[in-house]
Order: structure tokens, then sequence, then C-alpha cells
């Protein structure tokens, strides 16, 4: 009795701080905050498609919640730029995966969360970072998080450009398929996370008004 009560206080515990993170995010920007809240929704209907296990679908919604929690250590100047980044300045906005991998890990239970989104923006082919990982060396949550917040760019307005129709993200998507965008997540599975994505999208672009790598 006393052991199930100590589980129960720490999954409180556990989901408290991830709520509080979430509220950081939001603070911090609120497209941001929403942003993530919208990927973590999508993220748990691809990886239940993906026939993920129980306890891999709650990670995969910490990574997707979360994914950018790391630029809460970016400058607002980067962060908020409304041109396009200059190379140095790209290169500080990198650091944010690397930065919400240090928080999380040290979280008692969110070290495969932490992962997760340490890799958010490794690429199929090896080009990504930080750690140029390739093709299934890439964590799944990892792939799966990179695909959704690329096709959640894509539908999105921002200040600077329109966000495409829903039909046309899907469609590069899947012409992505085994190049840039990391997945088990290729070939067929592409097509079948197409059509998830098209089923929870939004039925009109999204309105965002803060820059998104």
């Amino acid at each position: 009795m006393h052991v199930k009560l100590v589980e129960e206080q720490l999954s409180a515990l556990r989901s408290s701080l991830i709520c509080a993170f979430n509220q950081l995010l939001d603070l911090k920007d609120l497209n941001t905050g929403v942003h993530s809240t919208r990927l973590a929704e999508w993220a748990l209907h691809v990886a239940a498609e993906l026939g993920l296990e129980r306890e891999s679908l709650a990670d995969m919604e910490v990574a997707a919640l979360l994914h950018d929690i790391g630029k809460i250590g970016i400058s607002d100047a980067i962060l908020h730029k409304p041109a396009k980044l200059t190379t140095e300045e790209y290169e500080v906005m990198k650091k944010h995966p690397e930065f919400g991998w240090a928080v999380l890990r040290q979280v008692p239970g969110m070290e495969r969360a932490s992962l997760m989104i340490l890799h958010h923006h490794e690429n199929f082919e090896g080009t990504g970072y930080p750690g140029g990982l390739k093709g299934e060396e890439i964590p799944i949550g990892s792939r799966i998080v990179s695909v959704i917040d690329a096709f959640d760019a894509m539908v999105s307005t921002r200040p600077y450009r329109q966000g495409i129709p829903i039909e046309e993200a899907v469609r590069r998507l899947v012409m992505a398929s085994g190049r840039s965008r990391p997945s088990r997540i290729k070939g067929s599975s592409t097509v079948m996370l197409s059509n998830v994505m098209s089923t929870w999208a939004p039925s009109t672009p999204v309105m965002e008004s803060a820059p998104l790598l």
C-alpha cells in the first residue's frame, strides 16, 4: 500500500513538472507553447498508429510537448527575429535541443523523453544536429517529432509567409520520405503518417506570430 502511494505521488509530481515546463514555454513565447501542445496531440496519434508500446507513448507525449523547452535558453532577439537568422544566430538556435536535454535528463522518469528531444532535429541521411545521427540511430520518438514539427511549420501562417494547404503539406511529406525527413516513417509508413496528419490537422492554416525553425 505504501509503495503504491509513493508511486502515485511520484506520478503526480512528474505530471506537475511537465505542466510547469509547458507553462514556462508559454511565458517565453505563447506561440511556442501552443505549437508544442498541438504537436503532443498529433504525436500520440501517430505513435499509436505505428504501434508503439504504452510506455513509449507516455515518453512520446512528453517529448512532443517539451521538444522546444530548450528555447528558454535562447535570447529573445534571436527567437523573435522577424528576418532570416544569420549564420552565427542559427548556430545559437541549434543549441536548443541540447539545452532541453540537459534540463530534462535530470528529472527521474524523463531520461528517454530527453533523448527524443535531443535528437529531434537529426536527419535520416545524417546531416542534422546535434549528433549527426543516421537512419535507425535516431530514436523513433525523435523521428516522429521531426516529421510532425515539419508538418506544423508548413501549415502554420507566419508574419513572413502564408501557411500552405494541408494537402500540399502531406504531399511534401510523402515526397520527402527516405530523404531528409527521418523515419521508419518511410515509404508506406509515411503515407500512413500523412493520412493521420490529414485527419488530425486543422482545416485551415494555423496562425502563428513568431518564427519557428
